[in-house]
């Protein structure tokens, strides 16, 4: 059950985004979508340290390898991996940008989204995977800890989707539909690796870091860079030491 449920929460922030095109008219405040996306941040970093990296090297040592070369490979894994995934989002882009087409814009920020979801998917997965193997290093609040960072990054997602296809005229039942179906892949893929466990626990150490390399990659190529969009504010800077703060504490003091 408790397995269950922290595989849900990162889909459960999805459709909670999504959500908001039944409350709001245009789009999120600005200062609170900073604060967030700040705040998320801090989770997501805090998280791919302690939850992610630091087991990864612990692992590794344990299993008598050298305890930084794992670790490393997987997390440069990771960070090319969507870096690759970027690339191929970008060609498609510009592939339809010659079709002036609202609607293909939005379906390209609905593929987009739901790419960059899988990998997260994946990293609650191992998280889980790892928990379940019995492996020491990895704690069950650890793992909800990330899950729920997840959760919160996907809310603004959700929004980002759902409430422009509601301003292009779309029906808000059908725009709250597509924002929410962009988070399905994550439990999918959560569960997937985690039908893998037995496949996936002599590799650890390479999947907990692929996964911190993802998560690394979207803090800095995505969500820090929203928090300094439009007026200077302070708000992300503040959400993020806020986030990463509490992450830290949740893994340290409950793992």
């Amino acid at each position: 059950m408790d397995i269950a449920l922290g595989i849900i929460i990162p889909f459960i922030g999805t459709i909670l985004g999504a959500l908001l095109v039944f409350f709001v008219k245009n789009n999120i405040n600005n200062k609170y979508q900073k604060l967030l996306l700040g705040f998320a941040s801090g989770v997501m970093i805090a998280a791919s340290v302690w939850s992610l990296l630091i087991p990864s090297i612990e692992m590794a040592e344990e299993n008598g390898k050298l305890p930084w070369l794992s670790p490393t490979v997987g997390f440069l894994m990771g960070v090319f991996f969507l870096l690759i995934l970027d690339k191929l989002v970008a060609y498609f882009k510009r592939k339809n940008n010659k079709i002036k087409s609202e609607v293909k814009k939005k379906s390209m920020l609905f593929l987009a989204i739901t790419l960059h979801n899988i990998p997260e998917g994946m990293a609650v997965g191992v998280i889980f995977a790892g928990y379940l193997s019995g492996n020491s290093t990895v704690t069950l609040a650890g793992a909800f800890a990330l899950a729920i960072g997840i959760a919160i990054q996907n809310f603004p997602e959700g929004s980002i989707i759902s409430l422009p296809l509601h301003a292009g005229g779309m029906s808000k039942k059908k725009a709250f539909l597509y924002g929410a179906l962009s988070g399905i892949v994550e439990p999918i893929f959560a569960f997937i690796t985690i039908l893998l466990t037995n496949l996936i626990v002599p590799l650890m150490p390479y999947f907990l870091s692929f996964a911190a390399g993802c998560m690394m990659y979207v803090v800095v190529e995505e969500l820090i860079p929203e928090t300094k969009e439009g007026k200077p504010s302070k708000l992300g800077t503040i959400g993020m030491a806020l986030g990463f703060v509490i992450m830290m504490i949740l893994d340290v003091a409950l793992g």
